[in-house]
């Protein structure tokens, strides 16, 4: 088992995809929670959300945003990559809407979800905007990875992301590595 990560996703369009990346073993992934477990933590309101968020991505060295469709600007993404960067831990993008879901379908790629924060390069600040304010801050997109997996059959974009999945976890470790905590 490699890397442990903490999987960020938008659950009722790819949860079928991210399953897939689960079964892979190539990472070890933070538990599955089931619709019936969300909707319980959604319940007990905002604040026991961040509470889940929080400790379930506590021991986790990387967050791996598996982007579908439509993943970008979520609340709960948006909070689950804002944290993982003012705790240290590393972010990719890794693009999903090109494995099948339970009906066999792909899907349309989304947007790329860090497009929507900016880092200040003296400070380590973070904030949820797309464009940067002023000449001291970088869209977190310029400094994070996104990869997409260049083919069109659902099998080989699996085999794409097996094959490297590891490897980029550990590089978006060593890039937040090299920013200051």
């Amino acid at each position: 088992m490699g890397r442990r990560v903490y999987f960020s996703f938008h659950y009722s369009n790819d949860c079928w995809r991210v399953q897939q990346i689960r079964n892979m073993g190539k990472v070890e992934g933070n538990p599955s929670v089931t619709a019936n477990d969300w909707e319980e933590v959604k319940r007990k309101g905002d604040d026991n959300i961040k509470s889940w968020i929080n400790s379930t991505m506590e021991y986790r060295s990387c967050v791996l945003v598996l982007a579908g469709r439509y993943t970008a600007n979520r609340k709960w993404i948006n909070y689950e990559i804002e944290h993982a960067w003012k705790e240290g831990k590393g972010i990719v993008v890794v693009y999903i809407h090109g494995l099948k879901n339970y009906n066999g379908e792909q899907d349309y790629q989304g947007e790329n979800p860090l497009k929507y924060f900016c880092i200040d390069k003296t400070f380590n600040y973070i904030a949820h905007h797309e464009h940067p304010a002023d000449s001291n801050e970088i869209n977190l997109a310029r400094v994070c990875k996104a990869y997409n997996p260049p083919y069109s059959y659902s099998n080989n974009v699996y085999q794409y992301i097996y094959e490297n999945i590891s490897d980029w976890c550990d590089e978006a470790v060593s890039i937040r590595n090299s920013y200051p905590k």
